[in-house]
């Protein structure tokens, strides 16, 4: 309610089975988690179903550039600068009126030249717009993962350096550890977020 944020669970999962965010979500249920308003992820099937079966009432966020570079897959390289270009002015649209205005005129423009690109823009759009529906100092924050992304790329670098671990509870130890040193531990200047020192969200 402070508006910082936290890690809330490490933990390992072979692939993104439905089973593994289950088993995630209600732990953390079970733990106290309450009142979630919003979940941002890819488009996991498996994180969905988990999401409405363990979270309901919570709304999904499909993260805004990885449906953007879904779009993109399905234009020609030569034309997908202007293409995202136009992608973006629909994502950086303050009001839902004005983006599904920007997404229509898109839609309109480029339906017969690149017919499955705009398939997968329509298909997806209501999902990648939720963030449209929370106030506007939050829109920048609630629309991508792109905090969380970091964190899971320094982790990776991490474990790169090992390489192979003994056992998976090796593996667990050291992610929590650079998690730790991350977001709550102790500020950890130039080499992490602070996120325990740093406020997200007003």
């Amino acid at each position: 309610e402070e508006g910082y944020r936290e890690v809330l669970v490490v933990e390992p999962a072979g692939g993104e089975r439905k089973e593994a965010w289950r088993n995630l979500l209600k732990g953390l249920v079970e733990r106290g988690l309450r009142g979630v308003r919003l979940v941002i992820s890819d488009d996991h099937p498996s994180i969905r179903q988990a999401v409405m079966a363990e979270l309901p009432g919570a709304s999904w966020q499909r993260r805004v550039v990885h449906f953007t570079r879904n779009v993109l897959a399905h234009v020609p390289r030569s034309e997908r600068g202007v293409v995202a270009e136009e992608l973006q002015e629909v994502f950086v649209a303050r009001r839902r009126g004005t983006a599904e205005s920007l997404a229509r005129g898109f839609v309109e423009r480029y339906r017969d030249r690149f017919k499955r690109a705009v398939e997968v823009f329509a298909q997806g759009l209501g999902e990648a717009l939720t963030y449209l529906d929370f106030p506007g100092v939050h829109q920048r924050h609630i629309k991508s993962t792109n905090v969380l992304e970091r964190l899971i790329r320094e982790v990776k670098r991490r474990t790169r350096v090992v390489g192979v671990f003994p056992g998976e509870g090796s593996l667990v130890n050291l992610a929590t550890v650079v998690m730790l040193r991350a977001t709550a531990a102790f500020p950890s200047g130039k080499h992490g977020e602070d996120w325990a020192f740093r406020r997200y969200l007003d």
